[in-house]
């Protein structure tokens, strides 16, 4: 029961707010409309300058270094083969098939550790 007091208030608070709206709609609507558009305007730029200056999240962050990574490497892959990938359509249109021998690129690396050793279950 103690619940129920803030919930009629914020009733009570919407009804008026309703009978307001309403009172200015039925006595002034070319008023009415400009005060909702000087609003959504107002809105509109607080929002527009938040988006521009607020900081990035993390997650976008993370996105644009990872992009940009990856772009170095490509671009770093390329200048080692000295090859520059040629367009598909050009090389079907040659007749020629070229097999590429598959290597693994020079930024990842294999840790070497105890592979053929087996767990002893028994000291878990």
């Amino acid at each position: 029961m103690k619940n129920r007091v803030p919930l009629i208030l914020i009733g009570l608070v919407f009804i008026l707010a309703a009978i307001g709206t309403a009172g200015m709609v039925i006595s002034d609507p070319a008023g009415f409309l400009q005060r909702i558009a000087v609003i959504a305007l107002i809105g509109m730029a607080i929002y527009l300058l938040f988006r521009r200056f607020y900081k990035a999240s993390p997650q976008k962050k993370e996105q644009r270094a990872f992009l940009k990574a990856a772009k170095r490497s490509k671009k770093r892959l390329q200048q080692k083969s000295g090859e520059h990938h040629a367009n598909p359509t050009s090389i079907l249109s040659a007749g020629k098939k070229k097999t590429k021998k598959k290597t693994t690129p020079s930024h990842l690396t294999v840790i070497e550790g105890k592979k053929a050793k087996k767990k002893n279950r028994a000291s878990f």
